[in-house]
């Protein structure tokens, strides 16, 4: 008998838990419309405009150029 009181103990914790995890399945009604009112808008020419602003970098960026050596001096034959 015990041993049916812990299983029963044991599977209503792990159900519990489960339940916990998955959210119980709680809708609360009339909060079914997405609220995308709330994001801003994306204005083209202000961004291509600010797109224009960014000054060009005068060297190209080397990621890797930390892990390897700079350019190898060139044996001329």
């Amino acid at each position: 008998m015990r041993i049916m009181v812990i299983a029963a103990a044991v599977l209503v914790l792990t159900a519990a838990s489960a339940q916990a995890q998955m959210g119980g399945g709680r809708h609360q009604p009339g909060n079914d419309a997405p609220k995308a009112d709330n994001k801003p808008k994306v204005d083209e020419k202000a961004y291509k405009a600010a797109l224009e602003r960014i000054p060009e970098p005068k060297e190209k960026y080397d990621p890797w150029g930390g892990a390897r050596p700079s350019d190898p001096a060139k044996k001329s034959k």
